[in-house]
């Protein structure tokens, strides 16, 4: 019986590349449809295919370097108007730095929160935050429910 080897390309060459005098020359990759003059339906290019996990970390780089507000202002003094409307019936007039200090405010205190709460995800052995990981937070920080 006789060896079987692997077939191994020369050196300095790549398959399908066909050596004329000293210049390499490609063999042509155009598909048969495309030799035969038919017109090619252009292809969109391939979207980038990122590893998971890869986006949320540039996300959380993105949002770990800015300092600009997350929660859109509008919807905010909406809600702000609205809580305060619950409370006393009587519409106050707000001044825009005082929502602006409350807004401020609240998202420090839910910065703080989730990052507390990723500490008790972690403690768990999760990468996933659940609502029981802000449960736990708010009750080591002693906030009490409503």
């Amino acid at each position: 019986a006789m060896a079987r080897y692997k077939q191994k390309v020369p050196s300095g060459r790549r398959p399908g590349e066909k050596v004329v005098g000293r210049a390499r020359q490609h063999q042509s990759s155009l598909s048969d449809a495309a030799k035969r003059g038919k017109p090619r339906v252009m292809e969109e290019p391939k979207r980038r295919r990122y590893r998971p996990g890869e986006r949320a970390l540039r996300e959380i780089r993105r949002y770990q370097g800015s300092t600009d507000l997350l929660i859109r202002r509008l919807p905010f003094a909406r809600l702000v108007r609205e809580i305060q409307m619950s409370m006393s019936r009587v519409a106050f007039r707000w001044q825009a730095s005082a929502v602006l200090a409350l807004q401020e405010a609240a998202e420090a205190h839910l910065v703080g929160l989730f990052e507390d709460a990723n500490l008790c995800a972690v403690h768990a052995k999760r990468v996933t935050i659940m609502p029981k990981d802000i449960q736990l937070a708010r009750r080591i920080r002693g906030i009490q429910r409503e």
